[in-house]
């Protein structure tokens, strides 16, 4: 329950300061946030077939 709350609480900081800033800024911050997860999707990846 307590997990909820924070994540619910960190979402909602997230949502807020994402309505603060331009378009550009959060545009910015997205494609960032999108390409380092890919890059940590794929290394995540290799590494799993690598242990086969």
């Amino acid at each position: 329950m307590i997990f909820l709350f924070a994540a619910l609480a960190v979402a909602g900081v997230l949502l807020g300061a994402a309505a603060h800033t331009t378009l550009a800024h959060f545009l910015i911050a997205a494609a960032a946030i999108g390409t380092w997860l890919l890059v940590f999707g794929a290394r995540e990846g290799l590494a799993r077939l690598r242990q086969r």
